[in-house]
């Protein structure tokens, strides 16, 4: 379809609006469908956090205690209640199973995605009521390729498959920064009541309290500096602050969000403070956090990866915005700063995770759909009835060419990595067979093919100049890669590292005598307590495991020991000191002692 029939098709949108409604609904269903539903529940939850999430969340509903998160009967207090409120509500639903817990991460990630459309099919019709112009193919087309690229790059897929509280922290502190732009380009009249403000602002500080109780302080602090750094920018703080009624919307998010904090904190004092705000906040910006520490550069290199392969266009992306020309953003509609407040919104979150010495993939979460508005915006560049600024034509097209040969390098050099993937993801002794596994399914070679086919493909649109068709086949190209290759190899990753975990879980519910304690030696697999649902002693020392299950049978006829082969004769045990129940992977499940046959069979 070339650009001509595109912009009539659009057109007949714009005058049936309940056509654009349904293409919208289509296009952010079928992104999302690929990105984060697509076999969601298929294959079991992954050591180690997700069951640490999943096994918190059923405890609520089986203790019916709803402020209190507990795991293996420890109190657990590493996130808010808010994600675990939202998987046991799940639970109730449709079954505790790996849908239920993946869930709230899904629609957290589709919710993101529609926002996105939303608020940049509304941008370009504010541009077309004060320009006097239609413009059908931005108004449609930049929306959807922003929503694509949220919904189809690996660091979104990874999180909006996982049902842990960072998609769902990203859902609030994303829905919130849009909602806060669209009251800021759109104030109420002048009023003398107290309350009235624009509704966007207090969908605002709504969404603003369900990011503190999803991940703490982060949730209001970030989306505050954001903020703030923006209207100090532009040269309106204290208006703005006024307008939007901060001294009502401040207690109006402590109303919504620290009932539950203070309830915590009562019912276990010091313990959750220090845990909680002492250690897994101040300490995480301050200092290294369960080892996670990696040098300045680790966050160009996590966009670099897991924004792939779009992520060679973001410099030229910001570097077109001129965002250092602070004087063409100051006498502009303010919806026209739009592009600077997704600027502020991306360097935001790089720059105060840049800082923290705690590092995770993770933490940059929030910031890539900012990266996917900007290289939209970019693309729409090339639209039929683009209006470039003024000395920007040359530049624009220069940095878009010299991006997209990056981008063919990019990808030839991934395609030629995936056939030595087998070497490069390393040794997993938790999955001793998934390496040979892999490379016998064929997949990674089919991987490779996929990317250097697209290399060529898009070098030819380089040279044919046929800018508008480069980032469509990107898309094209991962959607194919994530469903062809990245599915099945997960698959494949599930039966060879999780799927010994479960079936030994479900051997220990099968074989558990009455009373018999279960004991997992050398390691935690939180899995095994998702899918036991069984009181599990954890001892991570062979030697006092040794003493401890030697003095355990003192107090009862025999303990079950989940351990790997070696770390048993660690413990000073022969093979016929125990009885095997199951051996999968690298695990056993054993009996300790062995017992009279007819004393010990149910």
């Amino acid at each position: 379809m070339n650009n001509f029939a595109m912009e009539r098709w659009f057109k007949r949108i714009e005058t049936h609006p309940w056509s654009g409604v349904a293409f919208a609904v289509v296009w952010i269903a079928l992104v999302s469908g690929i990105g984060f539903f697509w076999h969601l529940g298929s294959t079991g939850l992954i050591d180690e956090t997700e069951p640490l999430f999943a096994e918190a969340s059923r405890q609520m509903l089986v203790r019916n205690d709803w402020i209190t998160p507990y795991f293996n009967n420890e109190t657990r207090f590493d996130k808010p209640a808010l994600i675990y409120w939202c998987q046991a509500i799940a639970y109730q639903l449709i079954g505790v199973n790996e849908w239920a817990v993946r869930l709230p991460s899904a629609i957290a990630a589709l919710f993101v995605v529609a926002f996105t459309f939303y608020i940049l099919n509304w941008y370009y019709r504010q541009q077309d009521a004060t320009l006097r112009v239609t413009r059908p193919l931005h108004r449609w087309l930049i929306p959807a390729l922003a929503s694509a690229i949220i919904a189809l790059n690996p660091e979104m897929i990874i999180w909006g498959r996982t049902g842990v509280s960072d998609m769902m922290l990203t859902g609030c502190m994303v829905g919130g920064l849009l909602c806060f732009f669209l009251g800021y380009a759109s104030p109420t009249p002048p009023s003398n009541s107290p309350f009235t403000t624009s509704p966007w602002y207090w969908a605002f500080y709504i969404l603003i309290a369900a990011a503190i109780l999803t991940k703490g302080p982060v949730g209001i602090v970030l989306p505050g500096l954001i903020i703030g750094a923006f209207l100090i920018y532009v040269g309106n703080f204290w208006t703005v602050v006024r307008e939007m009624r901060l001294y009502i919307g401040l207690p109006l998010i402590f109303l919504l969000a620290a009932p539950w904090y203070i309830l915590v904190s009562l019912r276990n004092g010091e313990s959750y403070i220090s845990t909680f705000f002492g250690y897994h906040n101040v300490e995480r910006f301050t200092g290294v956090v369960n080892g996670h520490s990696a040098p300045w550069y680790f966050y160009f290199v996590i966009i670099l990866l897991l924004f792939a392969p779009y992520s060679v266009y973001l410099p030229a992306a910001m570097v077109r915005l001129k965002f250092w020309q602070r004087r063409q953003f100051l006498d502009v509609p303010r919806f026209q700063q739009f592009e600077l407040y997704v600027f502020a919104w991306f360097t935001g979150i790089f720059v105060f995770f840049s800082i923290a010495v705690t590092k995770l993939p993770s933490y940059v979460l929030p910031l890539m759909p900012a990266a996917a508005i900007l290289i939209a915006f970019h693309w729409g560049d090339f639209l039929p009835g683009s209006v470039p600024a003024i000395g920007t034509e040359n530049i624009n097209h220069h940095s878009w060419r010299w991006s997209s040969w990056i981008n063919v390098v990019y990808i030839t050099a991934i395609g030629i990595a995936l056939f030595s993937v087998s070497q490069i993801i390393g040794f997993d002794p938790a999955a001793p067979k998934f390496r040979e596994a892999l490379q016998e399914s064929g997949l990674i070679v089919i991987g490779g093919i996929i990317w250097l086919v697209t290399s060529i493909i898009l070098a030819a649109l380089i040279i044919r100049r046929r800018w508008l068709a480069i980032l469509p086949v990107n898309l094209v190209a991962f959607s194919l890669f994530l469903l062809i290759v990245l599915t099945p190899a997960l698959f494949i990753n599930d039966r060879e590292r999780q799927l010994p975990l479960r079936e030994l879980a479900k051997a220990a519910v099968t074989n558990q005598q009455p009373n018999e304690e279960v004991v997992m030696v050398g390691f935690l697999k939180p899995t095994f307590v998702f899918y036991s649902q069984l009181s599990i002693t954890h001892i991570k020392s062979t030697s006092q495991a040794g003493d401890y299950v030697k003095t355990a049978v003192a107090k009862s006829p025999s303990v079950l020991i989940l351990a790997q082969p070696e770390k048993l004769t660690e413990m000073g045990l022969t093979s016929t000191d125990y009885t095997v129940i199951q051996e999968k992977g690298v695990y056993k499940l054993v009996r300790f002692p062995q017992l009279n046959p007819r004393k010990g069979s149910r």
